[in-house]
């Protein structure tokens, strides 16, 4: 199996959670990929506690639930601010919020996305009409086109982004499983360092380029991961008819 690239794209495959993890560093602005518990680069976040930094700034759509998923940064005490979309029931997060220990930044979910795409894209802000007249405008530049009003949004660029993947080669082409793709490729592309935890590593060529979600000149680090519990976090069933 071919495992290195050409060029300067080589050699990005890690042997280890915490040689992935080495750039890592205190007060680091970090993307989290996965909706709820879905798609969770699993072994990257229990490795980002044992690795030791402390005073992150994690932006993710939420920060785990039921003890489950980033939920144990929380428990750490290593995060210093949260931005995201969505709390929900997490106990974790409500009880960093009442205690102060945790600054919470909330953002509409469509906005969220598109000023991670921004970054990426290296659009410094942008004006959207989610969140006129609400808190979510509260200190931001508003400006009317064609007779509606707009807040404008800043980008939202991180230092790393931790990406769980299905598959991917040792160049970073990756793919990922259903809903799990979520918010990761866009994340890949604002952050400074992307670090893809995959299932599997394939030989370079083995994933159709149709196939390819996330194209590796936005990775910097692959690891691969053959084991994840991969949880549910609410599971509703339909009731068997007798």
């Amino acid at each position: 199996m071919t495992t290195v690239s050409p060029g300067r794209h080589r050699a990005k495959v890690r042997s280890s959670v915490d040689e992935a993890l080495a750039p890592l560093f205190d007060g680091a602005r970090i993307m989290v990929g996965g909706f709820g518990l879905c798609g969770n680069a699993e072994a990257l976040i229990a490795g980002v506690v044992k690795r030791g930094v402390r005073d992150l700034t994690l932006i993710s759509n939420n920060a785990g639930n039921l003890g489950k998923g980033l939920n144990a940064w929380l428990e750490a005490g290593i995060v210093r601010r949260f931005i995201g979309s969505y709390i929900g029931t997490n106990e974790a997060l409500h009880r960093a919020m009442a205690a102060g220990t945790v600054e919470v930044e909330i953002v509409p979910q469509g906005t969220f996305v598109e000023r991670i795409r921004a970054a990426g894209a290296g659009i410094p802000a942008f004006y959207t009409p989610t969140g006129v007249g609400t808190v979510v405008a509260e200190g931001k530049d508003t400006r009317d086109f064609d007779g509606r009003t707009y807040v404008m949004e800043r980008a939202l660029p991180a230092d790393f982004a931790l990406i769980r993947a299905q598959r991917a080669d040792a160049f970073g082409n990756a793919r990922f499983w259903r809903t799990a793709r979520n918010f990761s490729p866009v994340m890949a592309s604002a952050a400074k360092q992307t670090i893809v935890e995959c299932d599997e590593i394939v030989p370079l060529g083995a994933i159709d380029p149709d196939d390819v979600h996330l194209p590796g000149i936005f990775v910097h680090h692959v690891l691969e991961v053959r084991e994840h519990e991969d949880p549910f976090e609410y599971r509703t069933v339909r009731k068997r008819s007798a």
